[in-house]
């Protein structure tokens, strides 16, 4: 219960989650069984051995069957946030709407489905790799900076 606990406390110090993702992932790590299956699904999209795409297929099945209260857990945001905050090099965080619009903005084509996926993600990653090309010259050093560039092309908030 200890992995899973210390993942959701290194979250929440962050603004990533919405709030009502935030409260469905404490509800489904309170208990040991959903905790264990958090835990070792984090480990395996973090560390195992096979393709990412394996993994993450794994991660997103192993998000699904946790515990539910009252909201879903399976969401773009949770099920990419902990690898974007783990291995920055490698892994993007997905807010759908903000993506969407910034793939517009930039006349890039992004596949997206609304049930996470390795299509829609892998997409994504073929997405930042453009942008990477794309801004070359201002130097991004991983995906935080790949997606805080598409997270002011989509936002609202930068108009």
């Amino acid at each position: 219960m200890e992995i899973a606990a210390r993942a959701v406390r290194i979250e929440s110090g962050r603004s990533f989650l919405f709030s009502f993702e935030k409260m469905a992932l404490r509800d489904a790590v309170r208990e040991e069984a959903g905790a264990k299956i958090f835990a070792e699904g984090l480990f395996d999209l973090l560390h195992g051995g096979a393709p990412l795409a394996a993994r993450f297929e794994r991660w997103c099945a192993a998000v699904e069957s946790l515990p539910r209260k009252q909201t879903r857990v399976l969401t773009w945001p949770l099920v990419t946030v902990f690898g974007f905050i783990a291995q920055p090099k490698l892994h993007v965080f997905l807010k759908p709407n903000t993506t969407r619009e910034a793939a517009r903005v930039l006349g890039l084509p992004f596949e997206y489905a609304s049930r996470p996926n390795w299509s829609t993600y892998a997409g994504y990653l073929w997405l930042a790799g453009k942008v990477r090309a794309g801004i070359r010259d201002m130097r991004p050093r991983d995906m935080i900076d790949l997606q805080s560039f598409l997270w002011v092309q989509g936002s609202d908030e930068y108009r």
